[in-house]
Order: C-alpha cells, then structure tokens, then sequence
C-alpha cells in the first residue's frame, strides 16, 4: 500500500511514490505559492541551531551522499 501525505499548500491527498513529480506537494503551484512564503519570510525555522548542531562541510557532505543514495530521483534539473 502506497504512503499517502497532504499537500503542505491545500491539503490535497498525494501519494507519495516517484511519479507524483511535486512531492509532497500536488502541483507546481502549490510548491512555488510555498516557495514564495519562505522567500518572504512567513516560514522560519522554529529553533535556531546551536553550537552542537552547527553543519560542517563534512556534516553537509554525508547529508548529500545519504540524500542521493536513498532518494534516486530526488534532485531534478
């Protein structure tokens, strides 16, 4: 059975498989009208990180090689 999330923009049900091109989101639409909020400032991070938590270059590197190893299709042109 396929896993099902809603839309973070309008709720709409959208199964999460590698032909729903705009995952989480059901439209090119719903994905720039989030962009745009995060380009506006009406999202934030809810908690600046801390020294603990700060990324290194080599922290970055293995988030991107765990990205690309279990997320084929992920990143788009």
């Amino acid at each position: 059975m396929p896993t099902s999330v809603n839309c973070p923009t309008c709720k709409k049900e959208v199964i999460w498989q590698a032909s729903s091109e705009f995952r989480p989101f059901c439209s090119k639409r719903c994905q720039l009208i989030d962009l745009g909020e995060w380009s506006e400032e009406n999202h934030t991070i809810s908690t600046p990180l801390t020294p603990e938590q700060t990324l290194t270059p080599d922290t970055i590197e293995d988030i991107e090689a765990l990205l690309a190893a279990n997320q084929e299709g992920f990143f788009k042109e």
